[in-house]
C-alpha cells in the first residue's frame, strides 16, 4: 500500500486588530480569525495604545507586543489555544505593571504634571 505525505502549510498573519473584547488576525490565505481577548489576560489589562503596539515575528507565524512581553502564535490561534501562562506568572507581571504605574504617577505628581 502506498501512502503519500501531505504537506500542510500554515497561513501567516498579515495584520492584527485588537478591540476591547476581541483579537482578530487577517491571514495570508484570506481568512480572518477572531478570538476572545479574555484568552490573553495581558492584552485585557493593556491600554488601547499598548494593544496597538504589536509586530509580526517569525515571518508572520507569531505576534509580539514589546511593552506587554506577550507572544502569540498563529498556530496556537488556529488550534484554539488560549494563553498558556500560569496564574503565578500573570500575577507577578500584573504586580510589576501596577508598581511601575504607581511610580510613574508619583513622579508626575512631584514634577507638577497630572
Amino acid at each position: 500500500m502506498n501512502t503519500s505525505a501531505v504537506e500542510i502549510s500554515l497561513p501567516v498573519a498579515e495584520t492584527v486588530t485588537v478591540t476591547e473584547d476581541t483579537l482578530t488576525i487577517e491571514l495570508s490565505d484570506g481568512r480572518s480569525l477572531s478570538v476572545p481577548l479574555a484568552w490573553f489576560p495581558r492584552l485585557v489589562h493593556a491600554t488601547p495604545v499598548e494593544r496597538k503596539g504589536w509586530r509580526l515575528i517569525g515571518r508572520g507565524h507569531g505576534i509580539h507586543w514589546d511593552k506587554l512581553d506577550e507572544d502569540i502564535s498563529v498556530e496556537g490561534l488556529l488550534a484554539g489555544r488560549p494563553s498558556g501562562e500560569s496564574q503565578a506568572s500573570f500575577k507577578k507581571w500584573l504586580f510589576a505593571r501596577r508598581s511601575r504605574g504607581a511610580r510613574s504617577s508619583a513622579r508626575r505628581a512631584r514634577n507638577g504634571r497630572h
